[in-house]
């Protein structure tokens, strides 16, 4: 790996540093191979092939020879690795990965491991395997095309699938050539990690338990390609107090969101990266400057427990550099990030970039900071001034929003348990932009509504809540997730058997649809979940370029099934929690040129820019998240 170079100083004449999405110089400076920031790496220079025919140069005859036996060498050691290690056969950066199409959980629920990194992969160089006299006669001869394996590599030609004693790793933005383009960069230094053993009881330091679950559930996340919501899902039980459960998500979520502050920091205190089997160290260390800054925790407090927290999970040889970093950050806070870079995929930046150029510079910085929390009032049980006036006797300050109806913001998050009512319905946690769905839809009183992508049933419970008289059916593909759908409507009063529910692909209308038709239509579609990075910060760590195509498939196919059970006059919104042209108003677009009976219904000003056919809000707009929306009638 090339030296490491400062970036220019102002007034310094080398050129300045590319835009986020923009083309990058193929040589340069080099970042650490445990960054995030793909775009930032620079390929390896290659080592210019010696010119034929000076004076001095070996024999050709004797060249050939040392050739021949470099060759038969690394096809020794090509069939030694794939015996030590079977999965190294494989192309590197191809392994499997979840499609779930909704934004609600990110990709990689499966983790994928490069054969460089694999148990192993140590040891199969040449160093590795002892070799008889004759074992080299026998070796068989690479590809055959009479190269060495350098002139292969200059050439382009895939190399041996086996590790090698002094590979260098490839850095994220150095692509396979036979890896699918878009991929998550960052997966292919992902590791095998074995089962993690069961945290040791530590009632002396209580502290030291939060730290060590937020740094495991981030090792997951991060270094494994885990859905942040599904580790949580799992870790926050093992902690009996409600506040000790918010600590673990605010420090995954403060790292999630800003991982480039922390990194930075280890890049320039550490004299080397650490290596992939201190992946959980690594992820205590960001958990633990993330709490210095931008957390603000009292430091004193922050330090000790994760100093504790690195003895907690076995690593007490450790400690020592656990509390050297720490006290460095509370010394010096941490090194300055260059706000033009970001952890964003590169091919996703340039997305942004093309969409929205006057405000790309503010969608990143919005999605970077903590969303405010909002409720939803129930007003089929009490009116929303009413609900204010008891968060107010119950020491909660909250404003109301002139736009939204039912809508109350709290000036400091709070967990659900604190709130007077949740448990009885009386009011709901749901983003304001997403709660201008229900207005949006504004079906008449009684009529015959579906919800064709419900879960997890906040839209449903809204438009019940507005109007108890609709006849409202819900529909998911995931029968697990319609069991939330089924909790929701339980917990706001509509237990009653006023909504159906059916678990069935919306757009297999032979699977659930009687034939009568709706009067109103609502398509929560799934989506690359781009508006709400806020809210799940892993979502940019996972997303993968070709996921935007596939999705943009699974939104068209469910506009034109769900069209057919409209009935004339009739209204559909489509709605994403996406910010991607190609995912709302070029989807949009689409679907008019191709359907003869489909009418834009306009919206106001309210629900956004106006993008002709529809109306998109961007994150942090009147402290909303970004949501896209279109009103569709049927003509007749």
């Amino acid at each position: 790996m090339s030296e490491r170079r400062d970036p220019p100083k102002p007034g310094s004449s080398k050129p300045a540093a590319p835009l986020d999405g923009e083309a990058r110089p193929t040589a340069g400076r080099l970042r650490k191979l445990d960054s995030l920031d793909a775009a930032r790496y620079a390929p390896v220079p290659e080592r210019p092939a010696a010119a034929p025919g000076r004076s001095g140069e070996q024999d050709p005859q004797r060249t050939s020879a040392a050739r021949r036996e470099r060759r038969e060498r690394a096809a020794a050691r090509e069939v030694a690795g794939r015996e030590r290690n079977p999965r190294s056969d494989g192309a590197r950066g191809v392994g499997p990965r979840s499609n779930g199409p909704r934004g609600d959980g990110p990709r990689g629920d499966s983790p994928r491991s490069d054969s460089r990194h694999s148990p192993g992969a140590r040891g199969s160089g040449p160093r590795s395997a002892a070799r008889s006299p004759g074992q080299r006669d026998a070796a068989p001869r690479g590809d055959g095309d009479g190269r060495s394996a350098g002139e292969r590599r200059r050439d382009g030609a895939a190399r041996p699938g086996a590790a090698r004693t002094g590979d260098k790793p490839r850095p994220p933005g150095v692509r396979d050539r036979d890896r699918e383009p878009g991929a998550e960069p960052y997966a292919r230094f992902r590791t095998e990690h074995p089962a993690a053993p069961p945290l040791p009881a530590d009632d002396g330091h209580p502290g030291a338990r939060v730290r060590a679950i937020a740094a495991r559930t981030l090792d997951a996340v991060l270094h494994r390609g885990r859905s942040l919501k599904a580790e949580l899902a799992t870790a926050l039980p093992a902690l009996a107090d409600s506040r000790d459960r918010a600590l673990v998500e605010a420090i995954c979520f403060a790292v999630l969101r800003q991982p480039l502050r922390m990194e930075a920091a280890l890049n320039e205190w550490m004299p080397r990266p650490l290596p992939p089997r201190d992946s959980e160290l690594r992820a205590l260390l960001l958990a633990g400057l993330a709490q210095l800054d931008p957390m603000q925790l009292p430091a004193h407090a922050a330090l000790d427990a994760t100093v504790q927290a690195a003895r907690l999970l076995g690593r007490a040889h450790q400690a020592g550099l656990v509390n050297a970093l720490l006290r460095r950050a509370q010394r010096d806070g941490l090194p300055a990030v260059d706000p033009r870079h970001s952890h964003w995929p590169s091919w996703l930046r340039g997305m942004l970039r093309k969409d929205w150029p006057e405000r790309y510079d503010a969608i990143l910085a919005q999605s970077a900071v903590e969303p405010p929390m909002w409720l939803r009032v129930n007003r089929a049980q009490d009116a929303r001034d009413n609900y204010m006036q008891r968060l107010a006797e119950a020491g909660i300050a909250a404003s109301a929003s002139d736009g939204l109806a039912d809508a109350l913001r709290l000036d400091e998050p709070r967990t659900v348990a604190a709130l007077p009512g949740f448990a009885d319905g009386a009011v709901s946690v749901q983003d304001a932009s997403a709660q201008r769905v229900a207005d949006a839809l504004a079906p008449a009183p009684g009529a015959r509504v579906l919800d064709a992508c419900a879960a997890p049933g906040g839209k449903s419970a809204h438009l019940l809540e507005r109007d108890g008289s609709l006849r409202l059916t819900a529909l998911d593909v995931d029968a697990a997730r319609l069991q939330r759908v089924r909790a929701t409507l339980a917990r706001a009063g509509f237990d009653d058997g006023r909504a159906q529910l059916q678990a069935a692909d919306a757009a297999d209308l032979d699977a659930w649809w009687d034939g009568a038709p709706f009067d109103a239509v609502l398509l929560d579609a799934p989506c690359s979940a781009t508006g709400i990075v806020r809210r799940q910060p892993d979502v940019v760590l996972h997303r993968r370029e070709s996921d935007i195509a596939a999705l943009s498939l699974v939104q068209a196919r469910l506009l034109d099934a769900l069209w057919r059970t409209l009935a004339p006059g009739g209204v559909l919104v489509y709605a994403t929690c996406s910010i991607l042209k190609a995912e709302n108003e070029d989807q949009v677009r689409a679907f008019l040129a191709r359907t003869d009976d489909a009418r834009i219904d306009p919206l106001g000003p309210a629900f956004g820019h106006d993008r002709e056919v529809g109306r998109q809000r961007l994150p942090g707009e009147d402290g909303g998240d970004g949501f896209f929306y279109a009103r569709l009638r049927r003509a007749g």
